[in-house]
């Protein structure tokens, strides 16, 4: 008799030091977070030490124990998580398993360039510069909007992410409209880039686009600031020069028709359209002296 009330107090001893190694948290009420990085392989040990090791589990056998018999070890999964002291070990070990890793939003501003994004992306700490710059090829496709990432995601599945959001979000109607005018896709999104980088007011972006695609037909130079080249050499450049909204892209599409051929800016900001060089030029001598 003796025997079995120590072996069942021994139970109840066991019984409880796991459920205190296993659901009270290590520090109640803590505000610290520990990003905690399981790399892909990982056993149940080296994740057990890692977290015992942040000062996140009080045990690492008896987590092993504990994931190892409830079934829960064949399903922890890799990525980067936030963890915090104030996680019962338990709440730790069902995160893992739910694969419910760090998300962290992003937002591609509209009129970023390649450049932009590395810099965003290097300040955020998320991927080197020069990894991002190597998808410079896709510039004027990559969308701007806000994305949820997750830290463990490699820059390719990202800028793949922008690239499939771009053609979701160009209308259907807007490609057939391209066709109907018998104009290259990939102009339109130059010309988009253009004037992304050149204005801000829809309307202006219209009647700039108009212009702009009369200057091209005659075989004027474009002339616009935010593309140099176009100073130097006839036609569009030859790849957009920054990453487009949509905005942008509808008032490339849909140009508003005008009698205009020069535009120019104040120091305020405002536009302000012209039909010849004799009235572009007196407003130069008047808005920019």
């Amino acid at each position: 008799m003796r025997k079995l009330f120590f072996a069942l107090g021994a139970g109840i001893i066991f019984i409880l030091l796991v459920w205190i190694g296993m659901f009270v948290p290590q520090e109640r009420g803590s505000a610290k977070e520990v990003s905690f990085l399981v790399e892909r392989g990982e056993g149940t040990r080296d994740i057990a030490m890692h977290l015992e090791q942040e000062g996140l589990i009080p045990s690492t056998p008896l987590f092993r124990l504990f994931v190892l018999t409830t079934g829960i070890s064949s399903r922890l999964q890799a990525g980067t998580y936030i963890f915090s002291p104030a996680m019962s070990p338990f709440t730790i070990a069902r995160k893992l398993a739910s694969g419910d890793v760090a998300k962290e939003h992003i937002t591609i501003i509209e009129g970023w360039t390649i450049e932009d994004i590395a810099i965003y992306f290097k300040e955020k700490e998320l991927f080197d510069a020069a990894d991002v710059l190597a998808y410079a090829n896709f510039e004027g496709y990559l969308f701007p909007d806000t994305y949820r990432i997750t830290r463990d995601m490699e820059i390719k599945e990202v800028i793949e992410r922008m690239l499939q959001t771009f053609e979701e979000k160009i209308p259907a109607q807007w490609r057939e409209e391209i066709e109907r005018q018998q104009r290259d896709f990939s102009d339109v999104v130059i010309l988009s880039s253009i004037l992304e980088k050149e204005l801000q007011v829809f309307e202006d972006k219209k009647n700039a686009a108009d212009v702009l695609l009369k200057r091209l037909a005659i075989g004027m130079a474009l002339q616009v600031d935010a593309a140099p080249i176009t100073y130097e050499e006839r036609g569009f450049p030859e790849k957009p020069i920054a990453n487009p909204g949509l905005e942008s892209i509808e008032a490339a599409v849909y140009p508003t028709k005008n009698p205009y051929f020069y535009y120019l800016s104040t120091r305020e900001g405002e536009k302000i359209f012209y039909q010849t060089l004799q009235e572009h030029n007196q407003a130069k001598a008047q808005y920019l002296r």
